[in-house]
């Protein structure tokens, strides 16, 4: 009797994705899955709905090794805005307090650095209230969408660069290094916090996770527009390949 594994197919994989803003990552694995009418999508970290970027797809078989293309350390640029904080932590949220012009316009490029810098290293973080962790079963976006507001434990992340690219107040561009799980709206908006003005997230587009890079991946839309999987096929970093690439 044979007992060997069947044959990789073309489409067993990764493929890499740029996702457009107001999509879910889960979006992003629905519309994939039922275009080319693959069985088996998933993905290999999730992005917010508002973020757009890298998106690691996982085709097939591939879909056995999320967890190892999870664990890998991200790479992101945003924006954020000072002088306004909201319930989210982002741009989507409800506003909950706005600062003086005077106060936002009196914080100094030098004293947003030695924000970033302060929190170079490894620190323990609170997830927000609006993430995908789950608090007695129930994720805690559904318990703030109804109004409540739960104890979460700190979560261990490590920064390892946090530059800001470019200041015109009330925003600043920053490219951030860190390990999975960190959230960016949080360090923004703890940085306001500490700045006495507030801050939130803007925007943000993730450029690499583990050994892939976003100049590598594909607009959505334009995978969507191929005519079948066999021209998605060229697109997929086979499994071996994508495996070696690994640590």
């Amino acid at each position: 009797m044979n007992t060997s594994a069947p044959p990789l197919t073309p489409l067993d994989g990764v493929l890499l994705v740029d996702k457009p803003a107001d999509h879910t990552s889960h979006d992003v694995v629905a519309r994939i899955r039922k275009r080319f009418r693959i069985p088996k999508v998933g993905h290999g970290g999730t992005l917010d709905p508002s973020a757009t970027g890298l998106l690691v797809i996982l085709l097939g078989k591939a879909t056995k090794i999320s967890d190892r293309v999870m664990g890998h350390d991200k790479t992101y640029e945003g924006t954020l805005c000072l002088g306004i904080e909201t319930d989210t932590q982002d741009a989507e949220g409800r506003i909950v307090s706005e600062a003086p012009p005077e106060t936002v316009a009196a914080v100094t490029a030098d004293a947003l650095r030695a924000q970033m810098e302060a929190r170079l290293g490894d620190q323990m973080q609170t997830p927000p209230m609006v993430s995908a962790i789950k608090v007695g079963g129930v994720p805690l976006y559904k318990l703030h969408h109804q109004g409540e507001t739960v104890d979460r434990k700190p979560r261990f992340i490590h920064i390892y660069r946090f530059d800001l690219l470019d200041y015109t107040p009330p925003t600043a561009r920053f490219r951030v290094e860190c390990t999975k799980g960190t959230y960016i709206r949080t360090l923004v908006h703890d940085i306001g916090q500490s700045l006495g003005c507030g801050a939130h997230l803007a925007s943000l587009r993730r450029l690499q996770s583990g050994p892939f890079t976003l100049d590598a991946a594909t607009p959505l839309e334009t995978l969507l527009a191929l005519p079948d999987a066999s021209a998605l096929a060229p697109r997929v970093i086979p499994l071996p390949a994508a495996l070696a690439m690994l640590p």
